[in-house]
């Protein structure tokens, strides 16, 4: 099938199919007038890398995860631990924007948010703080 039907069957862009092919996470068949020639296996592989990215396992994870997913012989141990490293990978992500969203609740709070120019939130913006 064509990029377009690939795009279609697997709900990736074009562009993405491309550039998973050009960093060697798929690769389709040429046909005889030179176009890619996507398979089922190849929808299949592209099903399997949207998924992974929209858990947030990078491209190297989805590599590995593609590699364990393709060997008979993997330790689901293996699998296990990639998904345990991003779990904490996640909860490290909520700790920072969670920390995050209290420095800016607390420079909200600061900010008289009236029509004067004096605004802590500026002054922290700009290293003036008084915090």
């Amino acid at each position: 099938m064509n990029i377009g039907l690939a795009s279609e069957k697997s709900g990736l862009p074009p562009k993405t199919i491309r550039y998973y092919e050009d960093i060697d996470l798929i690769k389709p068949s040429r046909a005889n007038n030179g176009y890619r020639d996507y398979s089922d296996n190849d929808i299949h592989r592209l099903r399997f890398l949207q998924r992974s990215r929209s858990l947030g396992f990078s491209i190297e994870e989805c590599r590995l995860l593609l590699s364990l997913y393709e060997d008979d012989r993997r330790a689901s141990a293996d699998v296990k631990s990639i998904a345990q490293d991003k779990i904490a990978e996640v909860d490290r992500k909520i700790s920072e924007l969670k920390a995050l969203r209290q420095t800016l609740a607390t420079l909200s709070e600061n900010c008289h948010g009236d029509g004067r120019p004096d605004c802590p939130i500026i002054d922290d913006l700009a290293g003036k703080s008084k915090h």
